[in-house]
């Protein structure tokens, strides 16, 4: 018997009594919370999201789809990127004028073979303000989790303001629990007890967020 046996055993046994027509979790549980604080317009809550992702060490830049190319290959090429990651699903033509290797996202890959290539470019699902919270769910244009995780620097586009929401509890209500969900504030970094700062533990060491004028927000500004 596996692990997953007996804990899905154990389940089975703590809910026996349960009556069939027993109310919900989802309807049993109240939940009276705020959704969101304040009412904020959409460039307000894009304005919080650069401010966020700024406060935890994230290179944020603004551009529309006419800069895009050009501002992703002068991002890979700033971190000195000979290869880069390509998810399924990632608009061709956001890498057309990089001069990076593309390597698409394969079943087959090893972390060591991840491990050699420098960047990832991807998209991704929601981008949480409060927080400064990008979610990944493993969509189109997103790949496994694994390519965000081991090369050293990541390139995530995120659409505004479709794709960004004021609260947590609005991402959740976008997101598909069923899915690989990656939650990002930030390069991966820890800290002693000393609290000196170690940058690219537990992932990537550099972020840079590309906040992509979708066409029904403020023109962007200059990108950085």
């Amino acid at each position: 018997m596996s692990s997953r046996d007996r804990i899905l055993g154990r389940v089975r046994r703590a809910l026996a009594d349960v009556p069939r027509d027993d109310t919900p979790y989802e309807q049993a549980v109240p939940r009276t919370y705020l959704r969101r604080h304040g009412d904020t317009d959409a460039g307000r809550t894009v304005a919080l999201l650069a401010a966020r992702l700024a406060d935890y060490r994230a290179d944020v830049h603004r551009t529309d789809p006419a800069g895009l190319p050009e501002l992703v290959a002068r991002l890979l090429a700033a971190r000195g990127a000979d290869s880069v990651v390509v998810p399924a699903g990632l608009d061709p033509g956001w890498l057309a004028a990089a001069a990076a290797t593309a390597v698409p996202d394969r079943p087959e890959s090893t972390p060591r073979e991840l491990d050699r290539i420098d960047s990832v470019v991807t998209g991704c699902a929601v981008a949480v303000a409060e927080t400064g919270t990008l979610v990944l769910d493993g969509g189109p244009g997103q790949g496994r989790r694994r390519i965000t995780l081991v090369p050293d620097h990541h390139v995530c586009v995120v659409r505004v303001p479709a794709q960004v929401v004021s609260s947590v509890p609005e991402a959740l209500e976008r997101l598909d629990p069923a899915r690989p969900l990656t939650w990002i504030s930030g390069p991966s970094a820890t800290s002693d007890i000393e609290l000196d700062r170690v940058e690219g533990v537990h992932g990537p060491r550099a972020l840079d967020v590309v906040l992509l004028a979708d066409g029904d927000g403020p023109p962007p500004e200059p990108a950085a």
